[in-house]
């Protein structure tokens, strides 16, 4: 499989880095990073549609200055590209999260092996480290936890390190879900079922805690069925967004009869914590 490998400059680099690679997740790319002032940003040549993406670049140039250069790559060298560029993620003093070619951190609470393919949830972006650091604060111990958009399973495992007695992970994307499966083995989980599919695969389920890192316009698709499958009194956990998005997703939630509990930002970017 034949892989484009963009290379993006944007000028001013914050927080628009963040915010592009938001829009281009939503049209199929599978990875990115930062590399010296630079955003690299990955997707198959089936998967790309090139009047999308620049719609995407043109709305961006309209505020900030956009230099794009791009490559073939071979998919074995995609891979290669991105483990040369995956650093630990450290989450205050509580979590650590590696990949298999770091070595092992002692000085911290939790250690996540992830293996960093394609998947979404490496820690690096602040949607997951909120959610991660949200998981580390709250009481899980005999929980049954939903993880929607599961990506690599990094909240997923977290979640069951935490205490939970069982959590779903899902994913509409079938790498994603390998990948899930594989993290959980590699941290010694066996309380994770990861599933290929969307929303409708938890109509006839009940958790007491939803955590839910997607983007706004799918939780906003999504609410109505989060609430429908909380348990009473359980917490939904939401991310994905721009602090901008935060008041269209709260009002959403709250016709819905959650009760705001709390909202946590990093740089641009926001999580809710709901309650039924």
């Amino acid at each position: 499989m034949i892989y484009y490998q963009f290379e993006i400059g944007l000028s001013p680099f914050e927080p628009w880095s963040e915010i592009l690679t938001a829009h281009l997740g939503e049209i199929s790319f599978e990875g990115f990073y930062e590399k010296e002032g630079l955003l690299y940003a990955f997707i198959s040549k089936e998967n790309f549609l090139k009047t999308e993406f620049n719609s995407i670049i043109d709305l961006i140039n309209e505020t900030v200055q956009v230099e794009v250069s791009f490559k073939e790559i071979p998919h074995q060298n995609w891979n290669a590209a991105w483990e040369s560029n995956f650093e630990p993620v450290f989450i205050e003093d509580e979590l650590a999260i590696i990949a298999p070619f770091h070595s092992i951190e002692n000085n911290f609470k939790r250690t996540i092996v992830i293996e960093p393919k394609m998947s979404f949830g490496t820690g690096h972006h602040q949607t997951t480290y909120l959610m991660c650091k949200a998981i580390l604060n709250t009481p899980l111990n005999g929980k049954r936890v939903l993880d929607m958009g599961s990506g690599t399973g990094v909240l997923a495992i977290l979640c069951e390190m935490e205490g939970s007695s069982d959590v779903t992970a899902i994913d509409i994307e079938p790498w994603s879900v390998e990948n899930c499966i594989k993290n959980a083995l590699e941290n010694k989980c066996n309380r994770i079922e990861s599933l290929l599919g969307d929303v409708d695969l938890i109509q006839s389920r009940s958790f007491d805690l939803i955590f839910a890192n997607i983007n706004k316009n799918i939780l906003l698709s999504h609410m109505a069925q989060y609430v429908k499958s909380l348990n009473q009194n359980g917490l939904l956990y939401l991310s994905g967004f721009f602090n901008s998005d935060s008041k269209d997703i709260r009002q959403v939630a709250e016709s819905l009869q959650l009760q705001f509990v709390m909202k946590e930002e990093l740089e641009s970017w926001s999580m809710l914590v709901f309650k039924k």
